[in-house]
């Protein structure tokens, strides 16, 4: 992630931006050799160069060019070490300009100060000890130079305090640099900080979510997923492609890819748990990704079942309220007319019709207040055979007159459910009552049988009445059907209902091998 500079160890740059700030100064490098060579061809030439170093100048100029022309290869390519580069380009810069100025007069000829882009270049590149390692062979040069001039005596004059002025501003453009550079690694640290948990917090999120996620390409290798996927698809480590998982699933994926448009799969699984499965594109810079979300149907259709219960129980309470009134009155004035002694026997048989129905209309009043006035579900964890002993305590308490027509038959199952326990209250109390409103036979005792289905624990309450006509077995979840002239019709709506509230199933079956019938609860959230 990080490139270190070997002579320094307190600095360090994104190695992305790094290798940017190399190719930078590397053409700055071949515009300035460019330059250069031109001016030796040019008219200007005899001008600032000496003559007597022409050959000096353009055999300078020439290698400069040729390093740039080797440097920008192994830059690209980034063939060895960023450290060993960015070194090389610099030592080579202070040592061909040495020379090109050499060949121009030496430091009066102004040319030491491109020396000074060259150690603010080792400052930004790489820094620390290394900048002002650069600085000072750049002041060995510049007064090697001037000493050698001085010694051979090749021009007039040397200009010892111009060069001691030039090796000054090296080293303080190098120092000047490091701090730059530094403030830039700090800033760059902090955004990749920064960085780094804004991507642990994405990650935690998605790992959380209650919705599966799985990542994969076009042959349906899988490259990531989430542990919500696990947990639906009920596996402690997904396969490496979409076709292990299901073959339906992978067959579904490829008719997708043909057709963009039909974006979403319903998947049942071995388990038989239903999946809701929808297919999306994540574009890349080099590569297309797909995601697949994963969803619980049941888990979505208990959402949409709470949103329903809450929209009809604000709309049922208004009806309610506004009929209650009026039938009040209408019970109230029936009342008074059934106290009048004028009355004959078939007056008094009519007044006894408003009272019998002014009363059904207000138990059907009842139960859908009742409905209206349902809580959201608040689960728990509970061991379902003794909580189906208590309540049956509880039942043949309130319900003494039958208390020899009702057996629990746990079948020694002891398993833990998380459920509503008001919810599966009114549940087990409805369909109990109808048994024994409607199923009631003399020496044959209502069954409330615990078993377990696959993966799911369900609850029979079993009776041995007539059982529910063939005709009728479509409508009996139907809110206000029913086939008896004092029910309401909302008892088992109310029942499938908070089933479904709760992750839940309710069904209705006849028993095989004799006269009777049974509803099943089948519960889904089991531990």
């Amino acid at each position: 992630m990080f490139t270190p500079c070997p002579f320094s160890k307190d600095y360090t740059i994104p190695k992305q931006q790094a290798w940017f700030l190399l190719k930078g100064f590397y053409f700055y490098r071949l515009i300035l050799s460019c330059l250069l060579l031109g001016l030796y061809f040019s008219s200007f030439s005899s001008v600032i160069v000496n003559s007597q170093f022409l050959s000096l100048y353009f055999y300078s100029s020439l290698s400069y060019l040729s390093l740039s022309g080797v440097a920008i290869f192994l830059i690209s390519k980034q063939l060895g070490s960023y450290a060993s580069h960015a070194q090389v380009l610099v030592f080579s810069d202070l040592i061909c300009i040495t020379l090109i100025m050499h060949a121009c007069g030496g430091i009066s000829s102004g040319l030491g100060a491109l020396m000074l882009v060259s150690t603010t270049a080792g400052g930004v590149l790489i820094g620390g000890r290394c900048a002002m390692l650069f600085a000072a062979i750049a002041s060995l040069f510049v007064f090697a130079e001037q000493a050698y001039n001085y010694r051979v005596g090749e021009f007039d004059s040397a200009d010892y305090p111009y060069s001691g002025m030039l090796g000054a501003g090296f080293f303080t453009l190098a120092f000047l640099a490091y701090i730059l550079a530094k403030r830039t690694e700090l800033i760059s640290r902090l955004q990749e900080a920064e960085i780094t948990s804004l991507e642990a917090l994405n990650q935690s999120i998605i790992q959380y979510m209650p919705l599966g996620m799985i990542i994969t390409n076009r042959q349906q290798v899988i490259s990531y997923y989430n542990e919500a996927s696990c947990r639906l698809l009920e596996q402690l480590k997904l396969p490496p492609n979409l076709a292990a998982i299901s073959f339906e699933l992978g067959v579904g994926f490829d008719a997708w890819l043909q057709a963009p448009n039909k974006n979403f799969l319903r998947l049942t699984l071995q388990n038989e748990l239903d999946l809701q499965v929808q297919f999306s594109v994540l574009p890349t810079e080099s590569h297309h990704y797909y995601m697949l979300t994963l969803e619980d149907v049941a888990g979505y259709n208990q959402r949409v079942q709470q949103a329903k219960l809450a929209s009809l129980g604000r709309l049922t309470a208004s009806i309610a309220h506004e009929i209650r009134n009026p039938l009040g009155a209408i019970s109230h004035a029936g009342q008074l007319l059934a106290e009048a002694n004028y009355l004959d026997e078939g007056d008094k048989r009519l007044t006894a019709i408003i009272q019998k129905h002014s009363l059904r209309i207000n138990e059907i009043i009842e139960d859908i207040l009742q409905l209206s006035q349902q809580r959201d579900s608040h689960q728990q964890r509970f061991i379902i055979q003794d909580w189906l002993s208590e309540f049956l305590m509880r039942f043949n308490s309130e319900n003494k007159g039958y208390q020899q027509q009702f057996s629990l038959e746990s079948n020694d199952i002891s398993q833990t459910i998380i459920f509503d326990k008001g919810h599966l209250t009114q549940i087990l109390t409805n369909l109990c009552e109808n048994a024994l409103k409607y199923g009631y036979v003399t020496h044959k005792p209502i069954k409330i049988k615990l078993t377990k289905q696959k993966h799911r624990c369900c609850i029979d309450v079993i009776d041995y009445g007539e059982g529910i006509a063939t005709d009728n077995l479509k409508y009996i979840f139907e809110p206000f059907f029913t086939s008896s002239h004092s029910g309401t019709g909302l008892g088992l709506y109310i029942c499938r209902e908070l089933a479904q509230l709760n992750q839940a199933t309710i069904s209705y079956h006849v028993l095989d091998d004799e006269q009777g019938c049974y509803f099943r609860l089948c519960i889904s959230n089991t531990s």
